[in-house]
């Protein structure tokens, strides 16, 4: 059965590839964030092109992390080791997910599985999320937290902790069979990992420095701003949030190279994107706001949202 499940996947996530692009172009609708209210219970809507609040979705208490998942939304409430599933269309609950003891980041590709890190357990789970069925645990060690799924969707990376000595390299090709192929030792304590076009890129957990890792397992590393850094790409852009100096840089993602720098109010450490147009977002943990910025990693809006935001990404609502 999940043998057909996983080809259903695959068949899904080529199609949802470009989502919510090309999905704002088919249907006509609306880019919009969604971004996490830590100390209110709720995920906030706010529409990209006009930084308009569209709804306030109350959610559990504590919603942290948030990652597209399709067109919805998969919300990790890390104190309360539960996931929450938000309709991106509809903006409402779906589902709750339990069975995690503090979940803390999801990688998806498509719209049937979802990878998420248990720091508590140090475990990469595998979760059904139309079923909300958890279908296989992985003992990594450490403290999993930020992940990223390869583009093929078959090898997950996971920054072991905070400011971690270990990557583990995750076979995840059969999500019910998952594999832990190997851990690595990264140039520097690591925080965030990302795959971008060709190139994988990670950031440092104390240290002001990234590494990019090429297809042969050359490694460059780059200059940064305080740590911990969170990366994230759109197109040929690699765009670097630090929310201890305030700063996303927009780099070129293959090469490297540094091609604008922006203010960004303090706090700000977590970074998606997406979008018709090419949008970046990165929410204020400190000061509640979200920024927006352009495909040249410009920011363009900045709108209060809350007391506190941790985390943001992007839908496509009507």
């Amino acid at each position: 059965m999940l043998l057909v499940k996983r080809r259903e996947f695959l068949a899904g996530a080529a199609a949802l590839a470009l989502a919510p692009d090309a999905l704002a172009r088919s249907v006509g609708g609306v880019s919009t964030a969604l971004v996490t209210a830590d100390l209110e219970s709720h995920v906030v809507a706010v529409d990209l092109t006009t930084g308009r609040v569209l709804r306030r979705i109350r959610t559990g208490p504590g919603p942290r992390a948030i990652e597209r998942f399709g067109n919805d939304a998969l919300v990790a409430h890390t104190e309360h080791g539960l996931l929450t599933v938000i309709d991106g269309m509809r903006m409402r609950v779906r589902r709750t997910i339990e069975g995690f003891v503090e979940p803390r980041y999801a990688a998806t590709w498509g719209s049937y599985f979802a990878f998420v890190t248990d720091s508590a357990m140090g475990q990469l789970v595998a979760v059904e999320v139309p079923t909300g069925r958890i279908i296989d645990r992985v003992e990594l060690g450490g403290a999993p937290r930020h992940l990223s799924l390869e583009p093929t969707g078959r090898v997950v990376w996971v920054v072991l902790g905070n400011s971690a000595d270990r990557v583990a390299v995750v076979d995840v090709a059969q999500p019910s069979r998952m594999r832990l192929v190997r851990r690595f030792a990264p140039p520097f304590l690591a925080h965030d990992v990302g795959f971008g076009p060709g190139r994988v890129w990670l950031t440092g957990g104390a240290s002001r420095e990234v590494a990019v890792y090429d297809p042969h397992g050359h490694v460059v590393r780059l200059r940064a701003d305080a740590a911990p850094q969170h990366v994230a790409f759109l197109g040929r852009l690699a765009v670097v949030a630090s929310g201890d100096s305030g700063t996303l840089r927009a780099h070129d993602a293959r090469s490297g190279r540094l091609l604008r720098m922006s203010r960004i109010p303090l706090g700000s450490y977590n970074v998606d994107r997406g979008g018709p147009v090419g949008h970046v977002v990165t929410p204020s943990l400190s000061q509640g706001t979200l920024c927006v910025a352009d495909r040249t990693g410009r920011v363009v809006r900045r709108v209060r949202v809350a007391r506190s935001s941790h985390d943001a990404c992007v839908v496509v609502t009507p």
